[in-house]
């Protein structure tokens, strides 16, 4: 018998399987902002979507590194399906901090999936009270929300009954904590209109004096709270999406990238003898561009390695390699989106027209760089370490 455990499984070869139904469904995606019934068939089967779950509950709580590299393989074929693994995978790891028959009563069904985001406003209001919670309010950007089937409100300040602050031995407010709910527990807003990254479904939700109970809550990221004791665990959920999206964004340009080539071999732009891939200037500008791309994929990779390495021996990242990987994802989404303008525009008018495979992505890459992953101002933090000043806490 062919041996499928975790350790077995090629979960990036799989992502790659997946490229040809990926790019025939790619414009269904876009028409419908979700995915279709066959790809998330497809990535259940294949348990794309358990890549950040933990072992204890069937999942693959697969190596960092690999989890961006397959996230990766995905963008190259569709970066709304990436994207949506990734997600997924992050607010998996919601299973390492809660009770194992909680855990086992929302990630024991194989096709749960979970998805959240941060609060809309400051309207949100999560009181303390017998049992649990009444919570109350508006988040936004739950990418995946069309096919999840769990929810949760990110960063609920806790409240007591009369609604003053709850406050710990020392006086200051207690932890932000994260709430879990079905979605059908919730109101899911249309609202998700946008230029790039259209198949992610990335609605809003709310909530109304909805009662939580304790059990299905957790401060994120707390050791603390932390019941599982593998390294994916040590690295931040927030650290982790970024290190995902950056994944996606090397899949989008090596996709725009390597679509250029094929084009390049075959067309001769208007008023010109010969065909783009002799023109001097497209060549370099391709070998520049080449050259980038797989410089900060080094970066990112090389990074991750180092970092997963040391967890394993250590127990934590330090605060050098988490600055260094923050460093390094920032680094990685703003070269995949020059990458993919150089490509687009040496495509010239054939990138313009929906259908080829540079307009998607062009507009897939832009949207990733307004991610707050992407934000210029990371390089900011990096620079602030790099001076002798304290960096934020939330590295």
């Amino acid at each position: 018998m062919k041996d499928e455990t975790p350790d077995a499984i090629d979960y990036r070869a799989r992502a790659r399987d997946l490229a040809p139904l990926l790019e025939e469904a790619a414009p269904r995606i876009e028409r419908e902002r979700q995915l279709p019934a066959e790809v998330l068939a497809a990535l259940h089967r294949t348990g794309l979507f358990r890549l950040c779950l933990p072992r204890s509950l069937g999942g693959a709580e697969i190596a960092l590194p690999g989890f961006v590299a397959t996230i990766e393989a995905l963008a190259t074929a569709d970066a709304s399906t990436a994207w949506c693994v990734a997600q997924g995978g992050g607010c998996a790891t919601a299973a390492a901090y809660l009770a194992p028959e909680i855990a086992r009563a929302i990630f024991g069904n194989p096709q749960s999936v979970m998805s959240w985001g941060p609060p809309l406003g400051a309207g949100s209001k999560t009181l303390a009270v017998e049992g649990g919670y009444r919570l109350t309010g508006t988040w936004q950007f739950a990418s995946g929300s069309p096919h999840c089937n769990w929810l949760g409100a990110t960063h609920c300040q806790i409240a007591e009954a009369d609604g003053t602050p709850r406050l710990d031995a020392q006086g200051a407010p207690v932890p932000r904590r994260v709430m879990l709910f079905p979605k059908t527990s919730a109101k899911i807003a249309d609202a998700w209109y946008v230029i790039g990254l259209k198949g992610t479904g990335s609605d809003n939700y709310a909530v109304h004096d909805l009662f939580v109970p304790e059990a299905y809550s957790f401060v994120l990221d707390s050791p603390a709270e932390r019941r599982e004791p593998g390294p994916l665990y040590r690295f931040s959920t927030l650290s982790l999406y970024g290190y995902a999206f950056a994944g996606a964004a090397l899949g989008i340009a090596r996709a725009a990238l390597d679509a250029f080539i094929r084009l390049a071999s075959a067309k001769v732009p208007y008023r010109f003898t010969a065909t783009l891939r002799e023109n001097p200037t497209v060549q370099s500008q391709m070998a520049i561009a080449d050259a980038r791309l797989r410089s900060a994929r080094l970066f990112l990779m090389s990074s991750l390695d180092e970092s997963w390495a040391s967890v394993l021996l250590s127990g934590e990242p330090t605060l050098e390699q988490r600055l260094t990987l923050r460093l390094a994802s920032t680094h990685v989404v703003r070269e995949a989106k020059d990458v993919v303008a150089t490509v687009y525009e040496f495509a010239g008018s054939t990138a313009i027209f929906e259908g080829n495979p540079f307009e998607r992505r062009f507009r897939d890459i832009h949207t990733v760089t307004q991610h707050m992953q992407a934000r210029f101002t990371n390089y900011e933090i990096v620079g602030q370490a790099l001076l002798g000043m304290t960096p934020p806490p939330f590295i």
